[in-house]
């Protein structure tokens, strides 16, 4: 049985990216449709977020937008996409202020006056960063957001639907065709404009720091409905997740907010320090950008260098324990249960899948070149370049969800009239005739195992450190993979059928991590995030962005001039 749903706004997603989006289109009047594939409000990378959020409000030393601004496009090596980091920079204090209204709590410093705290991050010129507590900006952003969303009756939540096709009628996005879980049936929703809010794509990767649902299901839907992707050989990878020893019921990039405020200091298997020999002179504070710690941890461990697990040393063994409690208080406690006394041991850590730079190609409103499909949050491509500047995510999900949000209100509107959502349910038949298909089939494997035998793909051939062979290993095995997809197992009841939900995830991962190493494979050189043991170096003829469509044979790749702006424009 297919149902039948309408809306004026469909988001797709509902992390914080999401639900910004949500309640910007019904403060502009639009009755809103907000879904997620796991449950609304407790999704995606936002609540899982413990660090901090960049922004230029300027509170605890002079700050203003363009000097965040310079930041990001230092950090992003040449590909910023200049108008896009202009609208994240220039907007992020309207919408840091706006949270603070609706009541996250971000931290004041004592004595100052009420004055937001704010601390200094890897690659900022100055403290910038805002957060809650320790451990706790991200599920405090989702809290605020999530009980803002309850205010709107125009806002429908539905959990537990995944959107397996975006409709298309005469070149516009009109919807879209999705699977209940709960009960494997179909559904189709009529949207008069539809947001990706989907998030990321590192949990492609073996060891990832991303919630289960990360796989870039966003990226894929948008390609099968002719839209265009930019930057997605550029995934990050965060250099000091944590490795050894077993941490249960932690982040394991939490040890972020320990460098910012403690500065532990990085040891190669030697106990010496070492990234001054990589051109960043740390001299205990937290100044290495992600990428260059990255090649650091890496570099060290190839070279003998590494940690017994494989990864490099992080000590805070030289502060005092009443300096720790005092800047982490119970959190001491909770790595003590998991037998860690940062006293008397170092971890260790090694970079994990992080972020992805790159994703859907939009304008200054997000608008993508499909008709009535815009893009939110880290779906975004092109505001970061080759590496991410350390804070932006968060500010990101605000920015670019309020704005995503209004954009889809207003498009929807005037896509319409006066005239109700248009009935696409003829169009809409022929995905729904393919979801019946996958139901109940008997074959050989399962998509479980294939997304196992993916990520342990992508780890190996394409993680941060890349070469020409790895990258066409990896097409070759990701080539098998979907040959393999149509002849595996679905088999079982319809109602939480997991095994035909690995499917359709697995047959978004494989589309996207096809993207990701044709674009790497084709970028022949070093840059940010992308790194290519074989072309070492960073190429002046390579300061352009990389342009994937799909075609009738898979992909097409062309290339693109990286948008600047104006010199009067980086300082208006």
């Amino acid at each position: 049985m297919a149902h039948y749903l309408e809306t004026e706004v469909l988001i797709i997603g509902a992390g914080g990216a999401g639900m910004y989006a949500a309640i910007a289109a019904a403060e502009a009047g639009s009755s809103v449709l907000l879904l997620d594939k796991s449950v609304v409000g407790r999704s995606g990378a936002t609540i899982m977020a413990q660090m901090t959020v960049a922004v230029a409000i300027g509170e605890e030393e002079p700050d203003h937008w363009r000097h965040h601004l310079a930041d990001t496009i230092a950090s992003g090596r040449g590909l910023v996409d200049e108008p896009l980091a202009k609208i994240l920079c220039q907007s992020a204090p309207d919408r840091i202020r706006q949270m603070d209204g609706w009541g996250v709590g971000w931290a004041r410093s004592p004595g100052s006056g009420n004055h937001i705290t704010q601390a200094h991050a890897p690659g900022h010129d100055r403290k910038r960063c805002v957060y809650v507590d320790f451990l706790n900006t991200g599920p405090a952003s989702s809290r605020t957001l999530r009980n803002k969303v309850r205010q709107y009756d125009g806002i429908r939540r539905i959990s537990d639907l995944m959107v397996t096709d975006l409709v298309i009628r005469d070149g516009r996005a009109l919807g879209a065709v999705a699977m209940h879980l709960e009960s494997g049936e179909g559904v189709t929703i009529t949207a008069g404009a539809t947001v990706i809010a989907t998030g990321g794509l590192t949990g492609l990767y073996q060891r990832n720091s991303a919630s289960a649902n990360m796989g870039g299901d966003g990226f894929a839907l948008a390609l099968r409905a002719g839209a265009a992707l930019i930057d997605m050989e550029f995934v990050q990878f965060f250099p000091i997740g944590h490795l050894a020893p077993r941490l249960i019921g932690m982040d394991p990039i939490m040890w972020d907010p320990f460098r910012y405020k403690l500065g532990g200091v990085l040891l190669n298997g030697e106990g010496e320090e070492f990234t001054q020999n990589y051109g960043t002179v740390e001299d205990g504070k937290y100044v290495v950008t992600r990428d260059t710690a990255t090649y650091a941890i890496f570099k060290e461990v190839e070279a003998g260098r590494g940690s017994p697990h494989g990864g490099a040393w992080l000590s805070f063994e030289h502060i005092a324990e009443a300096d720790l409690r005092a800047a982490f208080g119970p959190v001491i406690d909770r790595l003590a249960d998991n037998g860690i006394d940062l006293t008397k041991m170092a971890i260790e850590v090694s970079p994990i899948a992080h972020y992805h730079m790159g994703g859907l190609r939009v304008d200054e409103t997000l608008a993508t070149n499909v008709p009535g499909l815009f893009a939110a949050g880290e779906a975004v491509g092109g505001a970061n370049g080759a590496n991410r500047l350390s804070g932006n995510a968060i500010t990101e999900a605000f920015v670019f969800g309020e704005l995503a949000g209004r954009s889809a209100a207003v498009a929807s509107a005037a896509a319409s009239g006066p005239e109700p959502v248009p009935d696409i349910r003829a169009a809409a038949q022929a995905h729904l005739n393919f979801l019946s298909e996958t139901a109940g089939r008997t074959g050989e494997g399962n998509a479980t195992e294939g997304i196992i035998e993916l990520q342990a793909l992508m780890q190996r051939d394409v993680g941060p450190f890349r070469t020409k062979e790895g990258l066409e290993r990896a097409l070759d095995g990701i080539a098998a993979l979907a040959g393999r997809l149509p002849h595996m197992s679905t088999d079982g009841p319809l109602a939480f059928n997991q095994q035909r939900a690995d499917w359709f995830a697995l047959r978004n991962m494989v589309e996207v991590a096809r993207a990701i190493a044709t674009a790497a494979l084709a970028r022949e050189e070093s840059r940010g995030a992308h790194q290519r043991e074989d072309f070492p170096g960073l190429e002046a003829a390579w300061s352009r962005t990389q342009v994937i469509r799909r075609s009738d044979d898979g992909i097409a790749l062309s290339c693109s001039e990286v948008r600047h702006l104006a010199p009067s424009e980086l300082t208006s």
